[in-house]
């Protein structure tokens, strides 16, 4: 089962939702990136119907299309319950920087740092990003445990652009020093 069928079997054990409800969640969160389509929503939320993960409630409303709300069963209870118990993956780092800068010594030392300029730009919008999203995130606070969950989350992908910011200032900083004493030289 892929992470998204997980995901929204975790925001369906905190409260019955509708299609669009799980979509803004996800659109909304800081913590659980996606960028996906209405179909990567709806398509796993079949499936889960089908699979008994899920039920779905139909409530009328009157002249506009019938509202689909859809909560966890105790199936689908014990198949979150399951996941969340296993051993998570190590996470993978995908970074496309770290290979251009395998590459980066053919250069001339303007343009090698235009790119890490660029780079960290990049992030201190990532940050600024971040920041208002967690924000404005709703997310499940059932319990202070829940809560301190949570927050510990945005704090781990908060420390993660923080530290890669300061990684490449520091690159930076150390390319720059080694440029001007080579001009020196």
């Amino acid at each position: 089962m892929m992470s998204i069928k997980y995901v929204l079997l975790g925001f369906l054990s905190w409260r019955s939702l509708t299609g669009y409800e799980l979509k803004q969640l996800f659109v909304d969160s800081a913590t659980l990136f996606w960028s996906g389509n209405s179909n990567q929503i709806y398509t796993p939320l079949s499936e889960l119907h089908k699979e008994g993960l899920v039920s779905v409630e139909v409530q009328p409303q009157g002249t506009r299309p019938p509202r689909k709300v859809y909560s966890l069963t105790a199936k689908g209870w014990d198949t979150l319950k399951s996941w969340v118990q296993s051993r998570p993956d190590a996470p993978v780092q995908k970074n496309a920087l770290l290979l251009q800068l395998a590459w980066a010594d053919q250069l001339p030392y303007e343009d090698l740092d235009a790119l890490l300029q660029s780079y960290e730009e990049h992030l201190q919008m990532q940050l600024l990003i971040f920041r208002e999203l967690a924000r404005r995130q709703e997310a499940p606070r059932r319990t202070p445990r829940e809560t301190f969950l949570w927050e510990s989350i945005e704090r781990n992908w908060l420390s993660f652009y923080e530290h890669e910011l300061t990684w490449a200032q520091s690159v930076r900083t150390e390319l720059t020093r080694m440029n001007a004493e080579s001009e020196e030289g």
